[in-house]
């Protein structure tokens, strides 16, 4: 092109672009065939490719991972920089500002080029929020969840189902003092064949222990053993595992099966099997695998890499004194022939107990023959071997077991801390935090608090103030010890540490079904739920005091109980039931409480209990003086009946003949009324009466 044919064309364009496009038809006639390919083509995609959905939200599905289209993912990546209160920022602050910022870009930018090194102050920030949404959309593949998988659970529990079971069935009684390992090994009863040719050391180690373990490790041998393995019930849903141990035979699945064993599981065996199967791997791991030998904890003040190549390599680690000094050669000889044979040597059994048991426990460990077990005892040295963990267990596995072998050595155990939660939440809150019906009121549920929704909008802080102040408005009676409950600070934060243990993998994420009921609880069902857990099941005292006592039932009327009930003790971990409950529950609650207390303060012909009503009035009262410096005695029935100076001071049948009696009401002639501190209390006095009146029975 010359220099006159470029002038020409140009003009040409200066004189179009002066003039300008119009906006109809020409303009709207391009966008119209560019959308038309566009949809085209978007139809052709979904003909050829297809554009499959995915299944119907599932609330019950525990194993899919949601998440959201990738041209949003950026935006739920940005999500993460802004956690707690600061997601305000992310969602609604941020996004309204970039929205603006395009509203307004016309107004903000009205230069005429278009060449972008004349905007490089718009074309950077462009780039810059382009560069960011890219990196925010490749960070969000990368830190993508990985898809939900079964837990691999107890590896040694389906050692035992597969070698074991078949022979022993659901357990094993061991003796006291027998050699496990060596007896799976050398397969020294009838029939049982020497298990050392298919197993490999370190597995009869852990499978010895697994007989052994206590707690819910045993309990799952005991009950589930028999046609369960370990990984396959850790795998299913808690509230289906639940259901299961409560419905016994009349689960569905258990529709076919003998499982009359069943009916003989209790409540707090029901709770720690849960939690043997639904806590982190790490604790299960530990009851499993080192219990036999640790106990519940071990002393380790390393640090994590440490304890991680420990587990991992196993081997020689404990250092046992030498007792070549300690002893004498006829104990080292004692103690070895007891080694080899536990059975052999009674002096050995002493010796081992003495000596022995505060590292080895009721574990003896074994030894080739009596020259060699003297020879180790008397020298000491590294001498235990634990198995090799690392070719026993998965790195998922060890971590877990690193992870709760810490915090069991530093004392927040939350084995403790699901035995406190289980004394003192369960049965409101459930055995794993799943919630349930409200005992006090009827179609009510009570929300999970082990979801991860729950664990994450809630800090320790809050957790623990919970506990200990509790939450009267709901009927939850405060926990701790400054506020009246049963609980110290390290016991709170003890079931708060327990509690966190649930944040990774939470039980549940929804509160269970509750079928509305229109029949109303009774006294007892509504005494069970809420009474209870303070009280004792059968009035029998714990953080509470004693309502089936004699003295509780005669020292308060109907009516003092219902006002106690309905206002609560502020003094107490006692709260207002009257702000929760109907005065008709309180009622039931009043008549119910009566009945507990019924079969101990009388008898069977309605007179006063002396043995469970009068007697410990005698002992409380009479016996710091009338016990010790002679004349009158009441420590029993014949000493009450037979002593005294002025014997016999019962009158059976006459009240006002008997001079206890008349002691104690004021109308007697000579000394002073008893107790000279002042008349006992109206309650106490009268059980006294009616006890003489109804013939001063011996019952």
């Amino acid at each position: 092109m010359n220099e006159q044919e470029k002038r020409e064309s140009q003009e040409r364009y200066k004189e179009k672009k002066e003039k300008g496009i119009l906006f109809f038809p020409d303009l709207i006639f391009k966008d119209a065939v560019v959308a038309l390919f566009i949809f085209i083509g978007l139809v052709a995609l979904a003909y050829f490719i297809g554009a499959p959905l995915e299944e119907r939200a599932n609330p019950a599905d525990a194993f899919y991972t949601p998440k959201p289209e990738w041209y949003f993912l950026f935006l739920f990546q940005l999500l993460k920089y802004f956690p707690g209160s600061l997601e305000v920022i992310g969602v609604i602050v941020l996004p309204t500002i970039a929205f603006l910022l395009l509203v307004a870009l016309p107004f903000l930018d009205r230069s005429p080029k278009r060449h972008y090194r004349s905007r490089l102050i718009w074309v950077g920030i462009t780039a810059v929020l382009a560069i960011g949404i890219i990196g925010l959309t490749v960070q969000a593949f990368l830190e993508a969840p990985p898809p939900v998988e079964v837990a691999q659970g107890d590896q040694t529990a389906a050692l035992y189902v597969e070698n074991c079971a078949p022979c022993h069935g659901a357990s094993i009684r061991v003796a006291s003092g027998t050699d496990l390992h060596n007896l799976i090994a050398e397969g020294k009863h009838e029939g049982m064949p020497a298990w050392s040719a298919d197993l490999t050391s370190d597995e009869i180690d852990s499978l010895a222990g697994f007989v052994l373990s206590p707690g819910g490790s045993q309990l799952f041998v005991t009950y589930c053993g028999a046609c369960h393995t370990a990984p396959a019930l850790v795998a299913e849903e808690p509230l289906e595992l639940k259901r299961a141990l409560e419905e016994g035979p009349a689960f569905d699945a258990h529709a076919d099966q003998d499982l009359a064993h069943l009916d003989e599981v209790t409540s707090e065996e029901r709770t720690t099997l849960l939690n043997f199967l639904v806590v982190p791997d790490g604790q299960r791991l530990f009851a499993t695998n080192c219990a036999p030998c640790h106990g519940r904890s071990v002393s380790y003040s390393g640090d994590e890499a440490d304890l991680e190549d420990l587990i991992r390599d196993g081997g020689a680690h404990l250092e046992m004194p030498s007792w070549r000094e300690t002893l004498s050669g006829t104990d080292l000889d004692s103690l070895a022939r007891y080694v080899v044979q536990p059975t052999a040597d009674d002096d050995g059994t002493a010796l081992f107990e003495q000596f022995c048991t505060d590292c080895h426990g009721s574990r003896i460990p074994g030894a080739a023959d009596i020259d060699d077990a003297r020879e180790i005892i008397a020298s000491g040295g590294a001498h235990e071997t634990m198995p090799v963990w690392g070719d026993i267990l998965t790195d998922e596995q060890v971590a877990a077991l690193v992870a709760y072998t810490q915090s069991a050595a530093s004392g927040v155990s939350s084995e403790v801390g699901q035995r406190l939660y289980a004394q003192n939440c369960a049965s409101c809150h459930g055995d794993f935090g799943e919630g349930g019906a409200n005992p006090a009121r009827s179609g009510d549920i009570i929300a999970p608090i082990s979801t991860a929704e729950y664990l994450k909008t809630r800090d320790d802080l809050t957790l623990r103030s919970v506990i200990a102040q509790g939450q009267p408005n709901f009927g939850m009676a405060p926990f701790g010890n400054a506020f009246g409950g049963p609980l110290d600070d390290s016991e709170i934060e003890t079931i708060v540490a327990f509690m966190r243990s649930w944040e990774e993998n939470p039980p549940v994420e929804l509160p269970p079904e509750v079928v509305p009921s229109s029949v109303a609880l009774s006294g007892e069902e509504i005494y069970i739920g809420l009474c209870a857990q303070c009280h004792g099941e059968r009035g029998e005292g714990f953080v509470g005091p004693s309502l089936s006592d004699p003295l509780f039932q005669y020292k308060y009327s109907d009516t003092e109980i219902f006002d106690s009930i309905s206002t609560g003790h502020s003094a107490t971990a006692m709260i207002a039931w009257g702000e929760i409950l109907t005065s008709d529950q309180i009622a039931q609650i009043v008549t119910y409480l009566r009945q507990l207390g019924s079969g101990d303060a009388t008898t069977t012909s309605g007179a006063p209990s002396f043995s469970s009503a009068v007697l410990p009035i005698f002992e409380a009262k009479c016996t710091m003086c009338h016990g010790s410096m002679g004349g009158w005695d009441g420590t029993s029935y014949q000493v009450t009946m037979n002593t005294g100076n002025n014997a016999p001071v019962v009158i059976p049948g006459d009240v006002e003949g008997s001079l206890l009696a008349q002691k104690l009401i004021g109308t007697h002639e000579t000394g002073t009324i008893m107790p000279p501190g002042g008349q006992l209390p109206d309650s106490e006095l009268q059980l006294i009466l009616d006890w003489i009146a109804s013939g001063a029975l011996d019952n």
